[in-house]
């Protein structure tokens, strides 16, 4: 909540500065536990005087428009002044506003920033918390101290008068302080054993708990969120060296550390060789005449009592097995619609086999990866778990070891849950992956099937988290799978799970009408009719939930790819061609894109397409197509009966694949050859994966097609020109297309 004061406290101030037209200079503001705090320089002592002008009613308006006018102003009729407005007289109000003192502006914005304050909690207090017209504070605020330059501000809030009076520490200073001034405000409170500054407070904590690490041959494990709460809870930080009992050293060293965060906000240390050892570093708030000796004593105590408490469960949850744990699954709900627990980790472990079994994941061994999917969550009904929610799968992989199961199904259900967030390591142990992508893939399908997708800024079941962690998951493990087909198994899958969980009765239906069928063809039979998915409270199909979410991905994908530098409407071009749903091969597809659009060569090309498409959708070219649609015949011979016309058309068919029926123009030729080199290279390229090669492929028509633009009229009198050279265009943005769709690059 500090942070969030100050920067609330510098808001408000410069809010009613502004307002008043009071400049200013530097602004520092600085928070405690116990004070709140902001010092403003180089404010003059009063504002300057302003004059307004106002325009009001044209002359011989009626008398209530002008006295409004006036009311409105603060003038009389005597000081309105008639002036041209465009040919027409119109009365103005001149306003003088005289300077005000600096410290009267202040007097009104003091109270009006402890109204307006929010605070993310904040309570009445006293008597006058009766009325909802009393002030609201994080806790009940004692005093108010405000001087411009060595003046009182006067004003009161909720009935506390502002003065030049604060208190220093608790302790060792509890007696009142009288501030002189914003020069020594900060000295006269650290001479009371109060550090204002809390960046110099962070650091005290920083640098004094690695020193005395350092002291005692250890190293401090880092912990800035932790140094940051400290601060926060101290006015005079004083980092203290404990040590606790070694036997407690045998539970897992993230217990330990966890335990001395969050219970009791200490840092641990290891020793030499990187292991935890049996060290914290205590923050007292008070210099205590023995060195901190009692407080040390009296905080080891605490924490060996949460130790204690740590070390059963680790000892309690090791006395049932995994599998045992995992049958308690059924108790816990998912989700309504989507079953328990237990219900999903029967979904995961079967897609995990499946994805290794398929050679998704290369190298998953399947069993390996459906008995790590089957004990994956087990930890979530251990009594550690319950303690600590952020060690889920942590433990779960601790009692996996101690159980003896293979390391690769231990290591699995540690680290399934990862990434857990963009800086996260993504986890490359072909079981792990197996595990993790099914995990992910089953929370995505499943919601996205009851129509629970994230909306807005709310994402109450995490699903753009899942979305970029199988996003990386696929890309940085170069998975290589058809993303369109994946989905389009696992969403008729889930459908299929919540007919037969929530209307087996219509599925029975469908069953005694069709016995002949297969459970799957049933199904089908059964989303064909609409009136079934109304039915079931949905609403919707398979392929509008494909689609979905397919489209949720891509979106998650240029988000994503963003942070990296990727453009987002590249993206978007590789995504239109409508057959590239492969991650890996796409990006690698949109980064070779992106390496030739940005030079000045490939720049030149998108230019030339577009000039190319644009003429294409002007004359409503639709290339070969059209003549079949015409004629309704694929084979242009099939209409024609004389065998000797049919000889005729034959010639002249090959004369056309050769070229043209007319003598073509250098330009137009110079395109034609340039085609027939860079066509079939791009495409040869393109299946060999080698997009790069495809992009220089088709670098070697940016010089022929601006040629053929300058030389050639596309729109020639001659019909059979004109069409030939549409033709031609078309032959060209087709090319390009091969790698992209042009059309969606910006630019």
């Amino acid at each position: 909540m500090q942070a969030g004061a100050r920067a609330e406290l510098e808001r408000l101030f410069r809010r009613e500065m502004d307002a008043a037209g009071v400049s200013f200079g530097e602004v520092s503001v600085w928070s405690t536990p116990r004070r709140l705090a902001l010092v403003a320089r180089d404010l003059p002592d009063a504002t300057a005087a302003v004059s307004e002008e106002a325009k009001g009613p044209p002359e011989g308006a009626p008398d209530a428009a002008i006295d409004g006018f006036c009311r409105k102003n603060g003038v009389t009729r005597e000081q309105l002044e008639l002036r041209d407005v465009k040919g027409r007289q119109t009365w103005f109000a001149v306003i003088e506003r005289p300077g005000r003192r600096t410290a009267e502006v202040l007097a009104q914005a003091i109270p009006a920033i402890v109204r307006d304050f929010a605070w993310p909690k904040s309570m009445r207090w006293g008597a006058a918390s009766l009325s909802t017209e009393s002030p609201r504070w994080v806790r009940p605020l004692s005093g108010i101290v405000a001087l411009f330059g060595e003046e009182v501000v006067a004003c009161r809030v909720g009935g506390i008068e502002a003065g030049a009076t604060t208190f220093g520490h608790r302790f060792h200073h509890p007696g009142p302080i009288t501030i002189g001034g914003a020069h020594d405000y900060a000295e006269k409170l650290r001479a009371c054993h109060v550090v204002l500054d809390h960046a110099e407070r962070e650091e005290i904590i920083r640098a004094g708990a690695a020193r005395l690490a350092a002291e005692a041959g250890l190293t401090l494990v880092a912990d800035e969120g932790l140094v940051i709460e400290n601060a926060g809870l101290t006015e005079y930080p004083v980092p203290l060296l404990g040590r606790f009992d070694e036997a407690f050293l045998d539970v897992p060293p993230e217990v330990i550390q966890l335990t001395a965060r969050v219970n009791q906000k200490y840092s641990v240390c290891n020793d030499a060789a990187g292991k935890l050892a049996n060290a914290f570093v205590c923050t007292a708030n008070i210099d205590a005449t023995d060195g901190g000796a009692a407080i040390v004593e009296g905080n080891r105590k605490v924490l060996a009592a949460r130790l204690a408490d740590a070390r059963f469960f680790w000892e309690q949850d090791r006395k049932t097995p995994l599998a045992e744990h995992a049958k308690k699954l059924e108790r816990i709900t998912f989700h309504e619609k989507l079953g328990t627990v237990a219900d999903k980790v029967e979904r995961v472990a079967k897609l995990a086999r499946w994805l290794a079994e398929e050679g998704i994941v290369k190298g998953a061994d399947p069993d390996l990866a459906e008995q790590a999917a089957r004990l994956a969550k087990a930890d979530l009904v251990s009594e550690m778990v319950g303690e600590f929610p952020e060690l889920q799968g942590l433990m779960g992989g601790y009692y996996a070891r101690a159980e003896g199961l293979p390391q690769e199904v231990a290591d699995a259900i540690r680290d399934h849950y990862k990434p857990v967030g963009q800086g996260d390591a993504v986890p490359t142990a072909p079981v792990t992956v197996a595990v993790s992508l099914a995990d992910k893939l089953d929370t995505l399908v499943g919601f996205f099937a009851i129509d629970e997708k994230p909306t807005g800024s709310k994402d109450p079941f995490a699903l753009r988290r899942a979305a970029i962690s199988v996003i990386r998951v696929i890309t940085e493990n170069e998975l290589r799978v058809s993303l369109g087909g994946l989905l389009f198994s696992l969403v008729r899958d889930a459908m299929h799970y919540l007919i037969l969980k929530h209307r087996p009765g219509l599925m029975r239906k469908v069953r005694d009408l069709h016995p002949d069928l297969s459970e799957r063809q049933c199904w089908e039979i059964f989303w064909s009719v609409e009136s079934n998915r109304d039915d079931l409270g949905e609403g919707l199909h398979p392929a509008e939930v494909e689609f979905a979410l397919l489209f949720f991905l891509a979106e998650r994908l240029k988000v994503q790819q963003r942070e990296a530098g990727v453009r987002h409407d590249l993206i978007d071009a590789v995504f239109a061609l409508g057959n590239e749903d492969d991650l890996v091969r796409l990006l690698a597809r949109v980064k070779a894109l992106q390496a030739y659009i940005d030079t000045p060569e490939g720049a030149d090309l998108l230019a030339a397409y577009k000039r190319a498409a644009n003429i294409l959708k002007k004359e409503d070219w639709q290339g070969p197509e059209a003549e079949i649609a015409r004629t309704g015949e694929e084979d242009p011979l099939a209409l024609v009966d004389d065998p000797e016309l049919a000889a005729v058309v034959q010639a002249k068919m090959a004369q056309k694949r050769e070229g043209v029926s007319y003598e073509a123009e250098p330009a137009e030729k110079a395109l034609m050859d340039a085609l027939e080199d860079a066509e079939p290279r791009a495409r040869a390229a393109v299946g060999q994966e080698d997009f790069a090669g495809a992009m220089a492929a088709l670098a070697g028509l940016r010089e022929p097609i601006d040629r053929f633009f300058i030389e050639v009229t596309v729109n020639d009198e001659d019909e059979t020109r004109r069409r030939q050279r549409l033709a031609l265009l078309g032959r060209f943005r087709d090319a390009v297309r091969q790698v992209a769709d042009f059309d969606r690059i910006e630019g």
